[in-house]
């Protein structure tokens, strides 16, 4: 009996060993970066894994400015140099 169980903990083992390298994806590294001219302006997008989290806006005249995704939003971006002021509007009282 404890050979028996010794040997389908040696098989579970071994089967689950090569499962382990599928459950991890590499999320460090270099972002990719398309750099693209819109205008008078240069547009730098930075993606991991697809997901599109920064933008760099570059304009001929003027400084350059990074636009972040705002928290859970759907595409929507703010200036990261300019947080916006978000102001509670919570129903407090109605009648």
């Amino acid at each position: 009996m404890r050979t028996t169980l010794q040997r389908f903990t040696l098989a579970g083992v071994l089967f689950a060993c090569p499962l382990l390298g599928f459950a991890e994806e590499s999320v460090g590294g270099e972002p990719d970066v398309t750099i693209v001219q819109k205008g008078d302006k240069t547009v730098e997008e930075y993606r991991v894994n697809g997901f599109l989290y920064a933008v760099k806006v570059t304009p001929k005249k003027g400084k350059p400015y990074f636009l972040v995704r705002a928290d859970g939003s759907d595409g929507n971006f703010i200036r990261a140099d300019k947080p916006e002021l978000r102001i509670p509007s919570w129903e407090i009282f109605s009648w």
